[in-house]
Order: structure tokens, then sequence, then C-alpha cells
């Protein structure tokens, strides 16, 4: 799908060979083999596919565990279950996988320790979540002997083990105004949060008292208690609140990353975690990264960051003479660069490491010890590649070398033998899968790799790009998939109105016949800090969008990510602006350069930043016979008043509505940049769906644009969900939104595909 640049490199102490992997070999032998017809993907065919979750890997690098979601329709349920399988050493054969036999189905969590002879995971089996350990056998991957480590009343939540394998560092959720829950006052602790939640749950008045923000946050009310970080010995020896008495959550929210946000010293006597500690969590995004001394019960925590922006994530060496972490420079900004920092804990500096790197890092892992990589995931042009830093090698610009190709990668497991890197892997024609990269040769040579562009797009060895060879180690839905038509994903480049190139995607519809004209499904990513790419989603999946007779097309504007920060920033302040005209700019190209597009049969359909783009377009253009909009901004004076999250609004819109009071409405951003002014141009037949729930941007932003259009006779529908908040999560409800949108488009669109006019 990626055009590449070629580009010429110089090479430093190594050479490389390519080979191909096993699933190449055994295609090439199969290829004389008639295909089976294959079919469009149905909605029912992707609730059958099983979903791929949190994954670990054993310290001696043959194990995989991981985690398995299925969907039973009829039961409108999500079942999660432990499984574990051999990681191929080579050759054709693939492991078969096991459930892990300790576990029972909903257990979650699943780590190997690292002396490599236990396995913890959560489970409510029970009654609350709470850790259990069981024996590991790591020559046969026998479990045996499950235990319940923890019994606290607040449940437990994101466990990690220390590198000795004696404690275990996890979070719960309690009332900072109880008695700290520690092993000498378990009882006072355990029993005043308990009883809290007691009267609580048995109070027939469910009224609340704010006062303060966050009240309510994505889709719930935060009430009064607060998540802390907990130190549990293995042996069941103490146990103690980390942040006793804090009144901030530890780690704070982020949708970057999940997990307890917190990392062990390799000599297990520090942990270093992440929070915010600003008065009004509101309007901060200055997450800071501190450090605390577990062996001193009194030790107090020592900020070590230094950016007024989010820090998230931190990683120490291997030898411990280092943290990283994901760092952003200015604060209030959700969206700035996420940087890669080092701290070196001797001298107490810090420096980035990816200064010339334009890109956001996502999600990073240290490489074994004795090697000075770090691996990262980053988002490059539709892609979210995995890519190598030699950290210490003297150059003061280190540039990355990229390791992948297509598909979106994270969960990143280094083993230690520095021989594999195992990830996890997507694309728009596969739900997650489990691969492993062949690193042996990442961290023991130096690279000089040129850039391509600003944009952090790394190639080529000559003229063949610089890839690690990849094997497919889980195949949870290989059967399934093998019947299903999955047209390839294209992409194309564009020149916007003012010379900026940008590129956009398109998936052509199963048993495509180049002879016809087809409608559009015009998708509208959110953010709007998002892109669209190679990657696949149960809830706006592609595929499934074109399955039944379309052309999908997808443009990623200003604001998308993957393309350097200057992109990304070319939606604040400009909403409707410069990223309105790309995308249809984008979309001109489309029907200007693929002749099978019906033009005049399209529709715009978006969520979150694209809800507000669909309500946008609304008013702007009459081009689509339909729009869809899903819990979009209508209004931005009342959206700034009723989310949650004001730091995004303040950023997004320079300041708050109060401070244009008085000025045209051309130079206040809040009426400006508000579909709700436009409402005069309505014409377009649109459904609008908003969930209860969305406190993200409030269901009343839905509830205001569907009584506009009524009232202007505009044909419209409205699907409301009272469970669901900014994303539809419950199958029945997934089911209902796929056939309302999708009869919504047909009813306007139709899909009559005769020959070319």
């Amino acid at each position: 799908m990626r055009r590449s640049i070629l580009i010429g490199v110089t090479l430093l102490s190594f050479s490389f060979t390519f080979s191909q992997s096993a699933s190449s070999n055994a295609q090439a032998v199969q290829g004389a083999q008639p295909a089976a017809a294959k079919r469009p993907m149905t909605f029912e065919d992707m609730m059958q596919m099983k979903r791929l979750g949190d994954t670990a890997v054993s310290p001696d690098g043959k194990w995989l565990a991981y985690s398995v979601t299925s969907v039973d329709l009829g039961q409108n349920t999500k079942t999660a279950e432990l499984w574990l399988q051999a990681i191929a050493g080579g050759g054709t054969d693939e492991p078969a996988p096991m459930k892990i036999g300790v576990a029972q189905p909903g257990d979650s969590g699943v780590q190997f320790s690292p002396d490599g002879h236990s396995v913890l995971f959560l489970s409510g089996r029970e009654g609350g979540q709470q850790i259990w350990i069981a024996d590991f056998d790591p020559a046969s991957g026998a479990t045996s002997n499950a235990k319940k480590l923890t019994a606290i009343a607040t449940e437990a939540d994101n466990a990690k083990w220390s590198p000795d394998s004696k404690s275990i560092v996890f979070t719960s959720t309690v009332y900072p105004d109880c008695p700290a829950i520690t092993t000498a006052d378990f009882d006072t602790g355990n029993r005043c949060n308990a009883g809290r939640d007691a009267v609580q749950a048995a109070s027939k008045v469910k009224a609340q008292i704010w006062t303060h923000l966050l009240y309510r946050h994505w889709d719930h009310y935060t009430g009064d208690k607060r998540s802390h970080l907990f130190l549990v010995s293995v042996d069941g020896g103490g146990m103690r609140d980390l942040n006793p008495g804090d009144t901030h959550d530890v780690p704070p929210f982020s949708l970057e990353g999940g997990g307890c946000g917190c990392d062990f010293s390799p000599d297990s006597k520090e942990l270093a975690f992440t929070e915010n500690p600003d008065p009004v969590p509101a309007i901060s995004t200055s997450a800071q990264v501190y450090t605390l001394d577990l062996t001193d019960p009194n030790a107090k925590p020592v900020k070590v960051s230094t950016s007024a922006g989010g820090n998230f994530n931190p990683a120490y060496s291997p030898d411990g003479k280092y943290l990283a972490w994901r760092s952003q420079e200015r604060a209030g900004y959700e969206s700035d660069k996420f940087r890669l920092w080092l701290y070196d804990r001797a001298a107490k500096t810090g420096k980035d490491l990816l200064p010339k790197f334009d890109n956001w890092v996502d999600e990073f892992a240290w490489g074994p010890e004795g090697a000075s990589v770090i691996y990262f995931a980053s988002p490059t042009s539709g892609e979210e590649g995995v890519f190598a830093l030699n950290v210490f090698d003297g150059r003061p610009n280190p540039i990355p070398a990229y390791l992948t190709d297509e598909g979106g990668y994270g969960d990143l497991h280094p083993t230690r033998d520095g021989e594999t890197l195992i990830a996890a892997k997507m694309s728009v024609q596969s739900p997650g899968e489990v691969v492993a990269l062949q690193s042996h040769w990442v961290g023991h040579t130096l690279f000089d790799i040129a850039v391509v562009d600003g944009n952090g797009r790394h190639m080529e060895l000559g003229s063949n790009p610089q890839r690690l060879d990849q094997k497919q180690v889980t195949h949870l839905n290989d059967a399934l998939l093998a019947q299903l038509d999955l047209p390839k994903m294209e992409d194309f480049w564009f020149t916007a109105q003012d010379g900026t190139k940008l590129q956009g995607f398109l998936i052509r519809p199963p048993g495509f016949d180049a002879a016809k004209k087809y409608p559009v499904k015009f998708l509208i990513h959110g953010g709007p800090q998002g892109n669209w790419g190679d990657d696949w989603s149960y809830r706006w999946n592609a595929e499934l969008f074109a399955a039944n007779g379309y052309v999908v097309v997808m443009i990623n504007p200003r604001g998308s990510t993957g393309y350097g920060q200057a992109i990304v920033e070319g939606v604040s302040g400009d909403w409707g602006g410069k990223p309105f005209t790309d995308l249809m700019t984008g979309l001109d190209y489309a029907e200007q350069h693929y002749s099978f597009i019906d033009k005049t049969r399209e529709c715009a359909l978006g969520a979150s930043y694209g809800g507000f783009m669909a309500n946008w377009i609304l008013g702007h253009t009459d081009r689509f016979k339909c729009i869809v909009t899903h819990d979009g901004m209508f209004n931005a004076e009342s959206a700034f008043g009723t989310t949650e999250e004001d730091w995004f609004n303040i950023w997004e819109f320079k300041g708050h509505p109060w401070d244009y009071y008085g000025k045209p409405d051309d130079e206040n951003p809040f009426r400006k940049w508000s579909p709700s002014y436009y409402a005069r141009n309505f014409k377009t037949p649109t459904l609008v769906v908003h969930g209860q729930l969305d406190y993200r941007l409030d269901l009343s932003e839905g509830l205001q644009l569907f009584d506009t259009l009524q009232l202007l006779g505009v044909p419209s529908k409205m699907l409301y969900f009272p469970d669901e908040g900014h994303w539809v999560l419950k199958p029945q409800n997934s089911q209902l939104w796929y056939k309302t949108v999708n009869d919504w488009v047909d009813q306007w669109v139709k899909q009559r595909t005769g020959n070319r006019e």
C-alpha cells in the first residue's frame, strides 16, 4: 500500500539478508491450488471474530500468554479467556494454543513472573476482582496451585510484577479520606471503604453534591474515590497504599496507554509512576513522572519530569541507569507531540532522544539487557510502524530504523536473548494477531539511515526496504477470514488548496466490476488529532462499510497524525477551515482519478470530530445525498459548558466563550466554527446518533441538532442509546447501529450499479 521513496543509506558493520517467511513459502507451495470462492463480510461475521487482548511473554521467550474475547451476539455478552502457546522457533509447524488451566472465563491481566516460575492474573471468581497467583512450569507450560493473593474491598487492577518476583504493584480505587489500607491496619481501612460503598448502594437518595471539576468523565461520574497504587508482597508479608490520602488519580486518565502507568527499577527498590498534581484536572494535561523509594516506608515521591505537558509510561533501562517516558512539552495541549524522553538517574538530567523525529511515540519498550536499543511504535502515513533506536551510540541526533511496513503494531515485547520482538499486529483486512519479528541484529549494529522526509518516514537498504522478517504466532481468525472477500485498501496522495501534500485511502466493494459505477461512503475520522490507516476497527469498520456494494473513501486532513506535528496542529483554531477544504479536495481527487466512483451518490459519515465535520458539511455543501453524524459537536458554546475535559476546548478554540463576548462572530471561534450558526443552509437528509452516557460530547449536542433539523423540515432520524457513551460497545447495540446507519445510506444513496454513463 505504501508508496516507497528510494534513498541511499550507509550501513556500518553489518550486511542484511532477507528471507521469506514460512507463510510465504507455504503460499508458494500451494499456489497451484484453486482459490475458494469468497463472500462479503457481514456484521455477524465480525461478531464471530476472536478479539486479541493483552499479551505477555515468558522470561525465556518461549511462551506467549494472551487474552481472547469472544462475542455472544444472542446473549449480548463479551467474554475474555486466557490462552497460552509456545512461540515457534522456526519451521512451518505451528504450536497449538491451550487455555491456561487455572484460569476461568472472565479472567484477565495474565503476566509471567520475572523468575519464570509463576503467573499472576486478575479474577472475580469469588466476588470482586482480585490478584491471583499460580505456579508455572516453563518446560511444559502447565499452570497449577492457583491462590488468591489480595482481598481488598476496593478490588485490584493493573497488576505488575517486581523484577525480583517478590512483590506486585497494582491499582485500586479508594476513598482518600478513609484510613490507608495497609497490612498494619488492613481491617480499618478495608472496612471504611467497604462501608462507604455499602451505604451509597443502599441509599434511596442518589443525588450528588459537587464542589469541583471533573465531576464526570467520558461515561461515568467520578464520585469521591481516587485511584491509588498499592504494593503487596507475594509471600503475603505485607501490603501498603503508596499514595495514602492522595486526592489525585494515580495513574491519571489517559487514552494513550493503560495499565498502572508505572515501572520498577531493575533492583526492585524504586517505583516510577505518573500523576497529575494540578488542583483542577479538568483544565490540565500536566501529568508528571515521580519516583518513590520502596525501601523506606516514610519516603515521599520525587518529581523527575520537568515539562509542563503530559508525561506518561515511565520505564527503566535494563541496567537501571536511565528512565525513559513519553513526554509532551506544552501544558493544556493533549495532542502535543509525544517525545521519547531519557532521564539520567545519576546526573538527574534529561533529553529528547528524537529531536529530529516529527511523529508521535505511541508506545516503547527497552531492548534486552546489554543492548542499547529502544523499540517504539509510531504513526507513519497511515501505518503504525515499529522503529528501533540505538540510544547510546554517541551521536547527538540518533535517527531510528523503520522496521515494519504495512499494518499497525503495538504491545511490544523484546525477548531477553535479543533474537525476537513479539508484537500485536492488525490491518484493515485482519483483526489483531501476535507476530514474532526476527530482531537478532537490532541493537548490535549502528545505523546511519537517512530520513525520507520531515514526516518521519524512513526507508531503504539500496532498493530493498529495511524490514524485519516476521512470522505470525497466533491464528485466531484464519478460518473465517479465508471465507471473506476483504478488498485491499489503496492509498493516494493529493495536493491541498495551499499546496500541502495529504493522503487518502480507498476500498473497493467486494466482487468489484470495473465496468460499473458505485456509490460512496465518505468516512471522516475523529480526534480531530487521529487518522485513518491500515488497521482494524469493530466500531467503524471500513471493510464492512464496503461490503454491501460501496466504495469507501477516507481522507487524512489537517489534524491527522502520522504526517508531522505541523499537520497535527493545522486543525487547532481552524476546525471548519482547512480541514474542511482538505476533505473536499481529497474527495474531488478520488472522483477524478477513480472512474468507477459515482459522484452523484455519496454519503458523508463521521463520529466525534468527524461528527462535528458532518454537521459542518451539512451547512456548507449540498454535494452529499445523505449525512450520518455520531456524537458530534453542534453548538460550540453549549459544548464548552457540558464537556468534562475543558482543556480540550480551551486549546482548540483558543480560550473561553466569555473571552470573545462583544466581538464580531468572525473573530469568535466558538461561533465562527459552530455548525449551529449555519442551520439556514441545512438541506441534506441526516441521521443523528448519540449516547446518553457520552460526557465527552454531551447528548444535548445531538438533541439540539435533531430539533433543528425537524423544525427546518429536513428529512432526519435520531438513533439514541440510553446505555452507551462516546462509543457503541454492546454487541446488540452495535448491530442496531450498523443496520440503522447502512439502511439510512441505502435509503438516500441506493445501490444502482449499472454501466458507466
